[in-house]
């Protein structure tokens, strides 16, 4: 079991709203995350996983709880969260340090929750992805809905290396304004995550480990969430290794109009719809044909006992 270490912690606030906020290395996005919330009335918790920066002490500067856990996934690290955390209000908001509220959404999650009994558990959240300080809004990239506001006693993180989702025992709907995701960081530093997350998505793919547990259900119907999991799960899935990489960027990049996206849309789309994908489908081919040759290999063994 994952070891809790509180930097700085208290009582629970009898307010509304938790809000848990994923850190490691985050002096720079930190900030702009915890500023955005400066209007609701809600509790702040960072979940940090051994930044060397001053990430922790902008938290603790903020009036936020800050505990530690070893990031594993980050599935594991946000049901982590929501099982050991002292949270003490009704609703739960998910955040990433690089990521921020609009001050429109602000003031819709406090209305949404001050408003009583709802007819639903959780909320879906439009996310704005921001690439070189570019808003991304073509290639079907926008609205890019995450499932981020739920009961306490309702939702849970899918325990998946990659492309995790939360999940909520009950009616969900879906919020009108955005949350602004920041890409900070150079390229080679996005470049060197996607190389992480494109190892655990062929990890995933080849192993067949995600396909038990808690787990959004692809559907066409049932979601804009469902729906591009069934269009990646069902659809793409089933499309030959490395025509799918091809045909996904020339369906981004023209048919959704990615290229109205400028120079920093060319860069992010061919990235991010192509490379990435490109490079998840080579790691399935190598671990392909290291695992063709080791039976090759057992069973030239055999025949020649």
């Amino acid at each position: 079991m994952a070891e809790m270490h509180a930097v700085e912690a208290r009582l629970p606030d009898p307010r509304q709203l938790d809000v848990i906020i994923l850190t490691l290395n985050e002096e720079l996005n930190l900030p702009a995350c915890l500023a955005s919330l400066a209007s609701l009335e809600c509790t702040v918790y960072v979940v940090d996983s051994g930044s060397t920066d001053n990430t922790l002490a902008l938290a603790r500067a903020a009036g936020a709880n800050v505990y530690s856990n070893p990031f594993e996934s980050y599935g594991q690290q946000r049901n982590w969260a929501l099982q050991a955390l002292p949270l003490g209000s009704e609703w739960i908001l998910n955040l990433d340090a690089d990521e921020r509220l609009t001050p429109e959404l602000a003031v819709e999650i406090a209305a949404t929750i001050a408003q009583g009994p709802v007819l639903f558990d959780g909320y879906r959240l439009r996310r704005r992805t921001v690439f070189m300080g570019r808003w991304i809004r073509y290639g079907g990239h926008y609205p890019n809905y995450q499932l981020r506001l739920f009961r306490r006693s309702k939702g849970a993180c899918e325990d998946r290396r990659y492309d995790q989702h939360f999940v909520v025992n009950g009616p969900v709907s879906s919020l009108r304004n955005d949350y602004i995701d920041v890409t900070a960081s150079g390229l080679p530093a996005w470049s060197a995550r996607h190389i992480r997350w494109a190892a655990a998505e062929a990890e995933e793919l080849t192993s067949g480990a995600g396909d038990s547990g808690l787990r959004v259900q692809a559907s066409l119907t049932e979601g804009p969430i469902a729906r591009k999991r069934w269009l990646r799960d069902i659809l793409y899935a089933k499309t030959p290794l490395f025509v799918r990489p091809i045909g996904y960027f020339l369906y981004r990049y023209f048919f959704r109009l990615g290229f109205l996206d400028g120079r920093e849309g060319l860069i992010f789309h061919f990235l991010q719809g192509f490379w990435f994908r490109f490079l998840v489908d080579s790691i399935i081919f190598e671990r392909q044909r290291f695992e063709r040759h080791k039976e090759a290999r057992q069973h030239h063994k055999r025949n020649d006992v």
